[in-house]
C-alpha cells in the first residue's frame, strides 16, 4: 500500500513521462523540419577567396602555394602522392570572416566559445542602398532603423542583423574601389541601438570595417560587449529584408581571434 506522499511522487512521475516528447517524436519533429528547410532557397552571403582578394593594408594579401613533404620539399601530387592539398598563409581577417569579441577585447570569449545557438539565427537585413543616391557612404542611422521597422515591424529580439550596401559587388570586379574609404557603413548610435534596445545577437555587413569612425566606435563597442560580427558579406541583395535565417560557422580554432567564415540564408 503507498502512502500519500509515494502516490503523489507516482503521479508526478507519470504525468512528466507523458508530458515528454518519444524520440519517435522527436524524430518526426526534426524530420519535418529538414523537410521544410530542404525545400527553400538558399542564398550563399560568402565571398570565395584567393591571394587576390581585397584585404585590409595592414594585414597583407594572402598566399596560396602547394603543400609538400617538409623534409624534401617536394609537393604532394595525385600522380606521385595520390592526393595534393594547399599551404595557406593569411590573417585570420580575410574574406567573408568572423570577428569574436576576443578580437578587440582582453576578456572577450574566442571563436571557439561562441555558443552553437548563435550561429543559427533569423536574418534581418536593412538597406541602405536607398539612401546612397544622396550619399555615397550614408551610415544608416537610428532614423533610418525607425522607418523600416514602420514598414516592416520592430527587428527581433535575438536577430542577427545585416547591412546592404551594394559593396560587395565589387570585392571580385573592382577591389581597389571595395577598399575605398569611406564607404557606407553603420552609425555608431544604431549599432548601439540594436544590442541595447531591440536585444539583437549579432550583425554583419559588406564592408572590411564596421564603421568609418577614426576610433573605431561601433566595432569597439559591440566586441567588447560580448557579440560577435560578420564582415565582407556578399549577395545581401538577394535576401528579403524579413523572414529569411542566417547559418554561419567557421572552423574551431582554440582561442582563435577571427577567421574566414561561411555564411548563408535559408529564404522563407
Amino acid at each position: 500500500m503507498l502512502n500519500a506522499p509515494t502516490k503523489v511522487a507516482a503521479a508526478l512521475a507519470l504525468s512528466l513521462a507523458a508530458a515528454a516528447p518519444s524520440p519517435s517524436f522527436a524524430q518526426s519533429d526534426l524530420a519535418r523540419a529538414y523537410r521544410t528547410i530542404a525545400g527553400k532557397q538558399f542564398v550563399d552571403l560568402t565571398h570565395a577567396f584567393s591571394p587576390n582578394s581585397p584585404v585590409w593594408s595592414g594585414f597583407g594579401q594572402a598566399k596560396f602555394s602547394p603543400a609538400g613533404d617538409p623534409k624534401t620539399k617536394k609537393a604532394y601530387t595525385i600522380k606521385d602522392d595520390g592526393f595534393r592539398t594547399t599551404y595557406y598563409e593569411m590573417v585570420g581577417q580575410y574574406g567573408t570572416h568572423v570577428d569574436p569579441p576576443a578580437h578587440f577585447a582582453e576578456g572577450g570569449i574566442t571563436m571557439d566559445k561562441i555558443p552553437l545557438k548563435q550561429m543559427i539565427l533569423r536574418l534581418i537585413v536593412l538597406d541602405n542602398t536607398r539612401y546612397q543616391a544622396k550619399d555615397a557612404n550614408h551610415a544608416f542611422s537610428v532614423a533610418d532603423l525607425k522607418a523600416w521597422e514602420k514598414r516592416h515591424g520592430r527587428v527581433p529580439k535575438g536577430a542577427f542583423v545585416a547591412l546592404r550596401t551594394d559593396m560587395a559587388k565589387d570585392f571580385d570586379g573592382n577591389p581597389e574601389h571595395f577598399k575605398r574609404a569611406p564607404f557606407p557603413a553603420w552609425s555608431f548610435e544604431t549599432v548601439k541601438f540594436l544590442f541595447e534596445q531591440r536585444g539583437v545577437t549579432a550583425i554583419g555587413h559588406e564592408s572590411l570595417d564596421t564603421d568609418t569612425t577614426d576610433k573605431m566606435l561601433s566595432e569597439t563597442y559591440l566586441l567588447q560587449k560580448g557579440h560577435y560580427q560578420i564582415e565582407v558579406m556578399a549577395n545581401l541583395d538577394k535576401v528579403p529584408a524579413k523572414g529569411a535565417l542566417i547559418v554561419v560557422s567557421w572552423p574551431k580554432v582554440k582561442d582563435g581571434l577571427g577567421f574566414p567564415a561561411r555564411a548563408f540564408a535559408i529564404l522563407p
